[in-house]
């Protein structure tokens, strides 16, 4: 069927500016990490990138080894992108990245000059496109110097192939600092970081999150939702089929801690009263006092989409909510 864009997709999302570049980030954007590879269902995937667009969304994180077999995520988009999405091409933030292994070898992965531009070739063209808006670098590679690191995605701006560049797992608050410098120098345009941020991970705040808004960089918060523990999933429970079940990624960690549950079970207290699923109360905060220009947001069917989205209908907290929070992640 012919796809034509909802023409009221910008009147109810928030678009929060980053100030270094002056662009606009949706408040929720999509990631692509599960459930857009080859193995998964097409028309699913096809399904939630067109609500996603329908609903204001406009970033849409990707990455070189996204999808099973590894790529295959860029690969749903291109294929989205070139039979739905080609008219919107320049309404759109398209990422990718860098850095995790994609093939054998030496170079197959790292920080280096050959593979970041070796892997920027290969995405491109599986996604179909001729630059994206945004290349990061996935990981921290301690055996490349960072000016080499630096100096290959400043080569690829300057041909056309990436808009800007973004930080991700791994670059501390000290790493960035000296980033931060090196790109001032070069010239290079890098403005984002995007970093792992929820009301049960913490980290960020110590030190990054000042850092980067200092310097107007945009702070991206992926696993708002502790991978699904921040839902109402798991409150009566661990389901069958859902990811903890099957021991995938850090949820897990995160609900297998009895003192954990008890907190899910509180914060839901609270979204309830404010008229909020769990998982929009989890949104909603990250989103707080700007510490975050975008929460980044995985879906596995279109309800759990709108349901993210609908967080931006209340994103106001009291000063006895945010305390009320905070006694709850404290104890």
């Amino acid at each position: 069927m012919y796809y034509l864009g909802d023409d009221a997709r910008y009147e109810s999302m928030h678009y929060n500016v980053c100030k270094k570049t002056g662009l606009k980030l949706p408040a929720v954007s999509l990631g692509m990490w599960q459930n857009f590879g080859g193995k998964d269902n097409y028309e699913n995937a096809r399904a939630i990138l067109l609500r996603s667009f329908d609903l204001g969304i406009t970033y849409f994180d990707i990455s070189n080894n996204y999808g099973m077999p590894k790529g295959s995520a860029e690969e749903t988009f291109g294929r989205v992108l070139k039979a739905d999405f080609a008219r919107y091409r320049d309404e759109m933030i398209i990422t990718t990245k860098v850095g995790y292994d994609m093939w054998q070898g030496p170079y197959g992965a790292g920080g280096t000059r050959k593979h970041i531009i070796a892997s920027t070739e290969q995405s491109l063209r599986r996604i179909g496109i001729d630059y994206v808006d945004v290349l990061y670098s996935h990981r921290f590679d301690a055996d490349t110097p960072l000016e080499e690191t630096i100096a290959a995605f400043d080569l690829l701006i300057r041909q056309g192939k990436a808009l800007y560049i973004g930080f991700s797992t791994g670059y501390s608050a000290k790493v960035m600092e000296q980033i931060i410098e090196i790109a001032s120098r070069l010239g290079t345009p890098c403005a984002f970081h995007m970093s792992r941020y929820s009301m049960f991970n913490r980290e960020p705040e110590a030190e990054l999150q000042t850092l980067l808004h200092g310097n107007g960089y945009g702070s991206i918060a992926f696993s708002p939702l502790a991978e699904g523990a921040l839902t109402d999933k798991y409150l009566n429970g661990i389901p069958a089929e859902s990811r903890a079940s099957k021991n995938a990624g850090n949820t897990t960690k995160y609900i297998s801690e009895q003192a954990k549950l008890e907190k899910v079970v509180q914060l839901n207290r609270i979204a309830k009263g404010r008229g909020q699923s769990l998982a929009q109360l989890a949104i909603a905060w990250v989103l707080r006092e700007g510490r975050s220009q975008s929460a980044l947001v995985g879906a596995s069917r279109v309800s759990q989409i709108e349901d993210s989205v609908a967080a931006l209908n209340r994103l106001d907290f009291s000063s006895e909510e945010l305390e009320a929070i905070e006694c709850i992640l404290r104890d």
